[in-house]
């Protein structure tokens, strides 16, 4: 198995991209912002999560769709389908979100 492989299937780091999604508190979580649509067809099971988790499919296009699902930051790096690069960006922005709600906290 090469070091990109994962249970879920290949993590095909073709070098493409997504956006990422934008970082925000959900209660005193930090999540990325969720897609409405992609959040209904979850909870009405129109599609199955385990079944896309084993799509042979970019990495980035997996990355970006945990993202649309709400996933909370720390559980996203948990993902074993999630490169390196993507989590220390999203540790990142979540680090200054996380620093900017303490400094509002403590005025």
């Amino acid at each position: 198995m090469k070091p990109d492989d994962t249970i879920f299937g290949p993590a095909k780091d073709d070098g493409s991209s997504q956006p990422m999604q934008p970082i925000e508190y959900v209660g005193d979580v930090i999540r990325f912002r969720s897609n409405a649509i992609i959040d209904r067809l979850c909870r009405e099971r129109i599609i199955d999560l385990n079944r896309i988790a084993i799509w042979d499919v970019p990495a980035a296009d997996k990355e970006q769709f945990w993202q649309l699902l709400g996933y909370s930051v720390s559980g996203f790096g948990d993902l074993s389908f999630v490169r390196k690069k993507t989590v220390r960006k999203a540790d990142k922005k979540a680090g200054a979100l996380y620093r900017a709600k303490e400094g509002n906290n403590g005025q």
